[in-house]
């Protein structure tokens, strides 16, 4: 039986008057590629960072690998859990080898395995050490820092990586790139629980072992791609399906 890294049990969120969140409930299998999929206020961003509690629930439970969040210490959570957001927001006055040292630094980390992390960190997101271990943020592309983000947000070798939208801010080539690279590094890790927060169907089907389908509050759908596809679980989710096909007419159309 396959190990659960993340279960939601009947989870609400509320802002003031605003049910951002509204009784959910998933389990998330470990070494799983999640893709969590809604437009704005859909309440996805919400569950992810529910996930490393930087939100906290009004009710239900949240549990990381059987244990309950409301019964662990915040912070060492948090260095369990990687998390990538879309403004990657290195640190300017530091090296690319300082930056994703971070957390390795805070676990008081003997220098020679911080150093090799890093090496082995860069080699893993296509960047080479030789060349960008020295340099500073400022001398990087947008999808290089990008990079740099993924690589600080594995540097303690997490079990889960959270992202939150972290294409968003690069060029549809540059984004793709990033997409494939993705998939390479979670393959080539294994063991690790992704899960990706986006509003883009493309990415989330293409990225996605499974996505969760988010529409005010509620899960709409949480099923593989392919399932999806096939049987959507919603109107609202048959939307989703229609305009997906409505671009493949449009690229069809013009090829």
């Amino acid at each position: 039986m396959a190990e659960i890294a993340i279960a939601f049990k009947n989870v609400t969120k509320t802002y003031g008057d605003f049910e951002a969140v509204k009784d959910v409930s998933f389990e998330i299998e470990a070494g799983e590629f999640i893709t969590v999929l809604g437009s704005s206020g859909s309440g996805k961003t919400t569950i992810l960072k529910m996930m490393n509690q930087l939100v906290q629930a009004e009710q239900g439970d949240i549990f990381y690998f059987g244990e309950n969040v409301r019964d662990l210490d915040v912070v060492g959570l948090r260095r369990q859990i990687g998390y990538v957001v879309q403004q990657i927001a290195l640190f300017p006055h530091m090296t690319v080898a300082e930056n994703i040292a971070t957390v390795p630094d805070l676990l008081k980390w003997p220098k020679e395995k911080t150093k090799q992390r890093v090496e082995e960190l860069l080699r893993l997101v296509q960047l080479d050490p030789a060349i960008y271990y020295d340099r500073k943020p400022k001398a990087l592309s947008g999808g290089q820092q990008q990079r740099i983000g993924v690589a600080r947000a594995l540097a303690a070798n997490p079990k889960v990586m959270l992202l939150d939208e972290p294409f968003g801010a690069v060029d549809a080539i540059t984004r793709m790139q990033l997409q494939d690279e993705l998939l390479k590094i979670h393959r080539e890790l294994g063991d690790k629980t992704f899960i990706l927060v986006t509003h883009d169907i493309n990415e989330a089907f293409k990225l996605g072992s499974k996505t969760l389908i988010m529409d005010q509050g509620e899960i709409q759908q949480f099923a593989k791609p392919k399932e999806i596809l096939h049987n959507p679980g919603s109107p609202f989710v048959t939307g989703l399906i229609e305009t997906l096909k409505e671009q493949g007419t449009f690229w069809s159309d013009l090829s």
